[in-house]
């Protein structure tokens, strides 16, 4: 059943079509490990329909976000999405949630695509396809200024950091030796390091300096940074090949035209497409 219609059932019709198996990409199926995942996406289908569903957060900034909480829908990974969009020839129709559910959201056939600093590594690879990088940077780890205790990833055992529990970063702070504090977001980790209820927390490098760009806060730093640079990939349904190769092909020719390196240094005053 195609999603767009979907969305315009009841509510109860609409749980009951879910449990039967229908959604935006077609009916679930079994994933690598057992579980029950969207089908592919074909690059025929979102033609067809003339739309490509994008799952992102709306709350993440300087990459996907509402200027002054409100107002359209824009940002880094946005608007990489919305020229993606446009190479394909449809329309980039966002979906905003929270991230500790968008991949559900994805494997529920509720997004075609995930554009929100999705951070490729083995585990994600296993279960969804991606498309090339078109964001590469470091890990920062955070503490208060003040700090002197914690000046690498090893001084983390036995510390308490925060962290939104489906990010890679929790991942690596949980390798090190932490203790998570679950959170939300960058914002509620900053707060509650402010508050000493934490004594740092790991995020991307762009999301810290965007912040301080902005805030200029002298209460915290940077302690140390991760010596592997991240990759961030747009994500896929798993199976989704063609799609996936169209979206490459995009990205190759906004990386050869300058826009990717245009909208790098619109958002964070270097080119970290590549």
């Amino acid at each position: 059943m195609n999603r767009r219609r979907l969305s315009l059932l009841g509510a109860a019709a609409a749980i009951t079509l879910a449990a039967a198996g229908c959604g935006g990409s077609g009916p679930a199926q079994d994933g690598p490990d057992g579980t029950a995942s969207a089908a592919p996406v074909t690059l025929q289908q979102i033609q067809d329909e003339g739309v490509i569903t994008v799952g992102t957060e709306g709350t993440y900034r300087p990459f996907s976000f509402h200027q002054d909480g409100a107002g359209e829908l824009t940002g880094y990974d946005v608007e990489v999405m919305r020229a993606v969009a446009d190479k394909l020839g449809v329309e980039a129709q966002f979906e905003e949630t929270q991230w500790d559910a968008i991949f559900a959201g994805l494997e529920a056939g509720r997004f075609d695509v995930i554009a929100n600093q999705v951070t490729i590594n083995d585990e994600r690879l296993a279960k969804y396809d991606f498309s090339d990088p078109y964001t590469v940077s470091n890990g920062v780890l955070v503490t208060t200024a003040d700090n002197n205790e914690i000046t690498s990833f090893a001084d983390l055992e036995g510390k308490t950091t925060a962290q939104s529990l489906t990010s890679n970063w929790y991942a690596l702070a949980q390798e090190s030796g932490a203790d998570v504090e679950a959170v939300e977001g960058w914002a509620q980790s900053v707060s509650l390091l402010e508050q000493g209820r934490v004594d740092a927390t790991i995020n991307d490098k762009l999301t810290y300096l965007d912040y301080q760009k902005d805030n200029n806060n002298q209460n915290i730093k940077i302690a140390a940074e991760t010596e592997d640079q991240s990759e961030v990939g747009l994500a896929f349904p798993k199976g989704s090949t063609d799609l996936v190769e169209a979206a490459n092909k995009a990205l190759d020719e906004l990386r050869a035209d300058g826009t990717l390196a245009r909208l790098s240094e619109k958002y964070f005053g270097e080119d970290v497409s590549q």
